[in-house]
């Protein structure tokens, strides 16, 4: 069982950033995919980004590259999703995910990931 914890959401205006967090408790990340997903209201969820955390590599929608930047701390076992000029379409509940082992090459499809945090809301005001 891994219990994931999101930090970081809030209210922003349009152009501004956030950087959300999300932790592993109990155990590390290690071995496992980490992804960023979000879901507006009346919307389905939307992949955003993910990282594998043994070598770092990482994945993005086309739509989110240059303005979200998903990275790692080791130390700190967590992942960060850094997100710079918001749009107020970026509003949203965002939500981290673990697939604990490789299952494809596409880090969106929501079903392989096997655990899922609480989310976090993003609101980004015009």
């Amino acid at each position: 069982q891994v219990q994931l914890v999101e930090s970081g959401g809030g209210l922003v205006q349009a152009g501004g950033s956030l950087r959300l967090s999300c932790a592993a408790s109990e155990r590390t990340f290690s071995g496992y995919h980490v992804g960023w997903f979000r879901q507006a209201p009346g919307k389905e969820r939307e992949f955003v980004a993910a990282i594998t955390w043994s070598s770092g590599s990482t994945y993005y929608t086309d739509s989110k590259k240059g303005r979200f930047t998903i990275s790692r701390d080791n130390a700190k076992n967590t992942v960060y999703l850094e997100m710079n000029n918001l749009k107020p379409e970026d509003t949203a509940v965002y939500y981290c995910a673990v697939r604990t082992y490789y299952k494809s090459s596409n880090f969106a499809n929501d079903y392989e990931y096997d655990y899922w945090g609480q989310g976090t809301q993003v609101t980004v005001s015009s």
